[in-house]
């Protein structure tokens, strides 16, 4: 058996947890292997939405195992509130929930070091999250962070308070009023507080040695799927550097973030929107910053599940598809959100970049100067509610136009198109 790779083609938002959960009955283990609580999955079914951070999006599925992996960074309060938040609707994630222990471990003052240093980024910030994502992934490329494996240690405390007093030393320098900071609605005595009793209680789940984990089950033909998070736009070495995240995104990732070699790789599913947004700071060729992309705004609810902050919104970029699929060696596509562009008239789709007076379809090494133009070819919109379609006959040919305009220009299937939140609201092409 191979592992299958599921991950997002833009910049985040895409709908991966959506389409992990109903891909979930095929798939003995579902594994996360990269990101942090920055990343928030939305599943809808039985009028009910779960937004998770941490935990795989198999977690709904009884049968199925899911792993947080090496490579995924881990916020105890944050994980320890998902899974309480589970447990009011009944869902048990004690027998089949699985964590590394050499998953990197947020702490407290990873948090405050997030907001010290994009405050002392003033107007170049990058948008963050504040979770502490940064400041954790650097520790550990440093060498110097604290992984799940440790907090059943004898000198786990002791690597703490070094690790947080070492933090602190560099918050001082930048003056920054860390008693007057919230985080999460706490002050930091509290939310260290609530951080400890998050990692003792923790401490009695499965931690595991997520590489034999996988790779002993993929010799017992066990199927797993590899859930990836943020989007590729988003990878540390190939996304819109330095308005990306801390972790490699891509299907690579997926070799380092669970301990899989390169030729136990499977399929791989790219997800993307039929537009596309963006949250926080960076380039986005395509952002409308007119009524347009408050329609699709407002229509597609485009704010953050982690934030709550607006995200932008602009027409689909095929030059930013494209790279991406090379990028991940993209096997088939799931195209979400097809309900959203109902209503427009009009619907345009850039295949190409004017740069600098140049007409390329490639994505220039620094895309947030200016001097670059999307080049848009339009469509007629479909101008049907398809929230209850459930069979690829009843889709309106106009949208079927859109959907083999992308597949003819990216040469790459279509396999899935989303036409609403809902984990039914789902049509299959064969």
């Amino acid at each position: 058996m191979k592992v299958d790779v599921l991950l997002g083609l833009q910049w985040g938002d895409e709908g991966k947890g959506k389409v992990v959960d109903v891909l979930t009955p095929k798939y003995d283990i579902i594994a996360r292997f990269q990101g942090g609580p920055n990343a928030g999955h939305t599943i809808i079914f039985d009028k009910k939405n779960f937004v998770l951070h941490t935990i795989p999006s198999g977690i709904f599925n009884k049968d199925t195992q899911n792993v947080i992996g090496n490579g995924v960074i881990v916020d105890p309060c944050i994980l320890k509130k998902e899974i309480d938040t589970l447990a009011e609707s009944n869902i048990n994630t004690f027998d089949n929930l699985y964590i590394s222990k050499k998953a990197h471990l947020i702490l407290p003052s990873h948090r405050l070091l997030d907001a010290t240093y994009e405050k002392e980024k003033g107007k170049s910030k990058i948008g963050s999250t504040l979770k502490g994502i940064g400041p954790t992934y650097s520790d550990k490329t440093a060498r110097t962070g604290i992984r799940f494996g440790d907090v059943i240690s004898d000198n786990f405390i002791e690597k703490y308070n070094k690790l947080k007093s070492d933090h602190f030393k560099i918050i001082d320098f930048y003056k920054f009023d860390f008693r007057n900071y919230k985080i999460d609605g706490f002050t930091f005595d509290e939310y260290e507080k609530n951080w400890l009793k998050a990692v003792s209680e923790l401490k009695e789940f499965k931690l595991i040695d997520s590489e034999y984990f996988i790779n002993d089950a993929l010799k017992q033909g066990k199927s797993v799927l590899a859930e990836g998070a943020q989007g590729t736009m988003l990878d540390l070495d190939f996304g819109s550097y330095p308005f990306v995240t801390s972790s490699n995104t891509i299907t690579s990732g997926v070799c380092s973030g669970l301990g899989v070699a390169p030729k136990n790789i499977g399929k791989v599913i790219g997800i993307f929107k039929a537009y596309c947004t963006r949250v926080g700071s960076g380039p986005f060729p395509t952002e409308l910053h007119d009524a347009d992309g408050d329609k699709l705004r407002e229509i597609g609810r485009e704010f953050g599940s982690t934030t709550g902050r607006s995200r932008r919104c602009g027409w689909l970029d095929l030059n930013a598809l494209k790279y991406s699929i090379m990028l991940n060696g993209v096997d088939e596509l799931m195209m979400m959100k097809a309900d959203v562009m109902s209503p427009f008239e009009k619907i345009k789709i850039s295949s190409k970049y004017n740069f600098n007076g140049k007409l390329i379809d490639k994505i220039p090494f620094d895309i947030s100067v200016d001097g670059i133009t999307p080049i848009y070819n339009e469509f007629d919109g479909w101008n049907i509610d398809i929230e209850n379609l459930t069979s690829i006959d009843d889709v309106p040919e106009k949208l079927m136009d859109y959907v083999k305009y992308i597949e003819k220009e990216v040469d790459v299937p279509i396999k899935i198109i989303s036409v609403g939140p809902d984990r039914k609201q789902t049509i299959i092409r064969d």
